[in-house]
């Protein structure tokens, strides 16, 4: 059977396609269903700044691995790979074709490809976390580069959080942390990957709208609720771009207009390394929605 993977930046129309996709299969013959891979729309509550279907925007699709956790849990991208495969056997077992959507690149490269994850030590990571906090991504930085440097390149100097994970890494193992994907021959099975791109001119128009439609649509009123259930007890939700901006507005260290304009900034250099990421991945032809749908509808014939 074959997986049909649509990935690319925030903006570039990946959730409409795909269910463009899942209309198609159904249209001919089939059934469809979606799993997310981003990973900020796992949390339940975060619809406006992560643009999450409506149940009525999803067009009677199945959809996995959406509102799978609370505002105050932390994501690990292990945890979710398994989750994620698992969803996958289960669409395999009723003969529907798998479709994986969304823009979280680590989030996506764990379940299309052989990812081993190494060992973790809950009280390592915390030693890490709390230094972390105390001196700032720059000197994690500056800690990883002295003893694997490739890996403190190819991460930078701003993404705490994998700064930590490939110190505890490499702390435990002695070896290198490894970053990029795997070779394209590791794919875990039959996968057609769609990687959606926009011209950057149009895509940060689109990004621009998006951040002004999401103040429009009430994401401070969003970010509220979400105080309220506890989003500022984990490390991952309350930082996601938009939210955190939408906290310190309600907080009143920022202006409304400051608040949009750090969410603006932030969101196209997320969109920058989405691309970057993506990039990576072995090329396939753009096919329109119902060559897709075809061609996943005839892998699951004998």
């Amino acid at each position: 059977m074959t997986l049909i993977a649509v990935v690319g930046a925030t903006g570039t129309g990946k959730t409409g396609f795909s269910l463009d996709i899942a209309d198609e299969v159904v249209r001919q013959g089939g059934t469809a269903e979606l799993v997310n891979c981003d990973a900020m729309q796992l949390y339940r509550g975060m619809d406006i700044g992560t643009a999450k279907a409506s149940v009525e925007e999803r067009r009677g699709h199945p959809h996995h691995l959406l509102d799978v956790l609370e505002p105050w849990q932390d994501a690990a991208v292990a945890a979710y790979r398994d989750a994620a495969l698992a969803a996958l056997v289960d669409i395999e077992s009723r003969g529907a074709v798998p479709i994986l959507v969304g823009g979280s690149g680590l989030y996506a490269s764990s379940v299309l490809y052989d990812f081993a994850f190494p060992a973790t030590d809950e009280q390592l990571r915390a030693e890490l976390e709390t230094e972390l906090e105390r001196e700032g991504a720059a000197a994690m930085h500056a800690r990883l580069q002295r003893v694997d440097a490739a890996a403190a390149a190819a991460i930078g100097p701003h993404n705490g959080r994998r700064l930590v994970r490939a110190l505890e890494a490499v702390t435990l193992t002695g070896e290198p942390f490894r970053v990029g994907l795997p070779p394209e021959e590791s794919l875990l099975r039959p996968t057609v990957i769609q990687h959606l791109r926009v011209e950057r001119a149009e895509l940060v128009e689109r990004l621009d709208a998006r951040v002004e439609r999401m103040w429009a649509l009430g994401i401070v009123d969003e970010a509220r609720r979400l105080r309220e259930h506890d989003i500022e007890r984990g490390t991952t939700a309350q930082q996601a771009i938009g939210y955190r901006q939408a906290l310190d507005q309600l907080d009143g260290s920022v202006t409304e207009a400051e608040a949009i304009e750090r969410t603006r900034a932030l969101t196209r250099r997320y969109a920058r390394r989405q691309v970057s990421w993506f990039q990576r991945y072995p090329a396939a032809p753009a096919a329109d929605a119902a060559a897709l749908a075809r061609h996943a509808l005839d892998s699951l014939e004998p």
